[in-house]
C-alpha cells in the first residue's frame, strides 16, 4: 500500500471505522469541518481507493450518498502461533478472510520469519491486487509484547524472551510487521469488525488452554505502560495454590483455563478430553465433576467481578472454543460474577458468550495490522 494517508484523511477513516457509512455532511459534523472542506476530502480518498459510496439516504431535500471504507483498498496478512500448524490468513478491510495457508509452528524465532516469507506469496495469489495493496502483518502469540508491538518480551509457550520478531518478519517480507498478545488481538478484532465496533468500553476475556484478556477504554486499546495489561491469567486466585507456569502459585489459569479443568478431571479419574463430557458427568450426579466446574468457575467468575469492579466497563465478552456456557460451569460463573460485585452494579454490566473457531486469533492478528492502517502510528 503506497499512498500516503495525511492526518485529516486518517481522522475521516476513524470515524468510519467506528460509526459505519457516514453522508458528507455526518462527516462534516464528526470532523467540526466545512462542507466543501470535508467534499474535498472525500474526494481525494474516494480517488486513492479508500473510500466508495455504500448507499443513497432519501429524505427531505436532495438524497445524500453515504461513504464507507472499500474492503480491497488494503488487505493485511495474520499469523497465529498459538497453533501448530500456525494458521496464516489474508484479510481485507472489512476483516473477511480471503485465503488461508499454515505454516509449521517453530521455536526458532529466524525458522517463523522464513516461512511467513515462504508461505506470503501463495496467500496475496488468492486476490488479484493483494500483493500491490497488502498493508502488514500482524502476529499474535501467547505471552508478553512491549509497548511498540516489535518484540516479544516472554512467552512461555514459545519460550522466548526479548525476541524482536516483528523485525526478523520485515527484514524478510519487506512488510511492516506488528506482534500482538493473543487476547488483545482479539479484542481489536471486536472493535474493528464485530460486536463491540460502537462500544467505548469492554473486556474480552478468552478461555481456552490459557486464559487472556484485554479492555478498550475510552475507544483504544489499553496496553499499560510495558504491554502487560489485561493479564488476568496470573492473578493470584488462590494464594498457594498449584504452582503456575509463570513461576508464581495459585494463579488463575491453574484453576479455570481448560487446560487446568481436565488436568483437575484427570485427577479424578475421568477420561474426559473435553467440557462438554465433563458437564455430562457433572449433570448425572458426579460429585468430582461438580467440584471442579464450581471451582473453576467460581475463580473465573471472582476474577471477572474484579475487572468489574475495577473497570466499570459497557460489555464483558467471553470467547471460548470448547462446548456451551449453558451448563454448570458457565452457571457458577454467572452466579459469582453477581456475587462479587457491589449489589449496585450487579446485573448492570452485559456478559456475552462467544463460542469462537480456530481462526479468531489468525484473524486478530490480521486485525492488529488493519488498526494501524486505519489509526496511525499513535492510536
Amino acid at each position: 500500500m503506497n499512498a500516503i494517508i495525511t492526518s485529516s484523511q486518517r481522522q475521516l477513516l476513524r470515524a468510519i471505522s467506528r460509526s459505519g457509512p457516514l453522508s458528507r455532511t455526518e462527516m462534516a459534523q464528526a470532523l467540526g469541518l466545512s462542507k466543501a472542506a470535508m467534499s474535498g476530502l472525500a474526494r481525494d480518498l474516494i480517488q486513492l481507493g479508500i473510500l466508495r459510496e455504500a448507499d443513497t439516504i432519501y429524505g427531505q431535500g436532495r438524497p445524500s450518498i453515504r461513504l464507507d471504507l472499500h474492503p480491497d483498498c488494503a488487505f493485511f496478512v495474520g499469523v497465529s502461533l498459538l497453533q501448530d500448524p500456525a494458521p496464516m490468513i489474508l484479510g481485507n478491510l472489512n476483516g473477511e478472510i480471503i485465503a488461508r495457508a499454515e505454516i509449521p509452528l517453530s521455536r526458532d524465532p529466524a525458522v517463523i520469519a522464513d516461512a511467513i516469507s515462504e508461505a506470503l506469496p501463495t496467500l496475496l495469489s488468492a486476490h488479484p491486487v493483494a500483493a500491490e495493496k497488502l498493508a502488514g502483518i500482524g502476529v499474535a502469540l501467547s505471552g508478553f509484547v512491549d509497548e511498540t508491538r516489535k518484540n516479544c518480551v516472554q512467552s512461555t509457550l514459545l519460550n522466548w524472551q526479548d525476541v524482536p520478531l516483528a523485525d526478523l518478519v520485515r527484514d524478510k517480507t519487506g512488510i511492516e510487521t506488528f506482534l500482538e498478545n493473543d487476547a488483545k488481538a482479539v479484542a481489536v478484532d471486536e472493535k474493528l469488525f464485530g460486536s463491540a465496533r460502537e462500544i467505548q468500553n469492554f473486556s474480552v476475556v478468552s478461555l481456552g488452554d490459557g486464559i487472556g484478556c484485554a479492555h478498550f477504554i475510552d475507544g483504544r486499546l489499553y496496553r499499560g505502560n510495558h504491554g502487560g495489561a489485561g493479564e488476568i491469567a496470573h492473578c493470584t486466585i488462590e494464594p498457594g495454590g498449584a504452582p503456575c507456569r509463570c513461576g508464581k502459585r495459585g494463579c488463575l489459569d491453574t484453576v479455570a483455563s481448560m487446560k487446568a479443568i481436565k488436568e483437575m478431571s484427570r485427577a479424578e479419574g475421568f477420561e474426559c478430553v473435553s467440557l462438554a463430557e465433563i458437564e455430562n458427568q457433572a449433570s448425572s450426579g458426579n460429585t468430582a465433576a461438580i467440584r471442579i466446574l464450581h471451582r473453576a468457575g467460581s475463580a473465573l467468575g471472582l476474577a471477572i467481578a474484579n475487572l468489574i469492579q475495577m473497570n466499570d466497563p459497557g460489555l464483558i465478552l467471553i470467547t471460548h472454543v470448547e462446548g456451551s456456557f449453558d451448563g454448570l460451569f458457565g452457571t457458577v460463573v454467572n452466579q459469582a460474577i453477581e456475587t462479587n460485585v457491589l449489589p449496585r452494579y450487579a446485573g448492570q454490566t452485559p456478559i456475552r458468550i462467544r463460542r469462537v473457531d480456530g481462526d479468531i486469533w489468525a484473524r486478530g492478528a490480521a486485525s492488529i495490522a488493519a488498526h494501524h492502517f486505519i489509526l496511525g502510528p499513535n492510536p
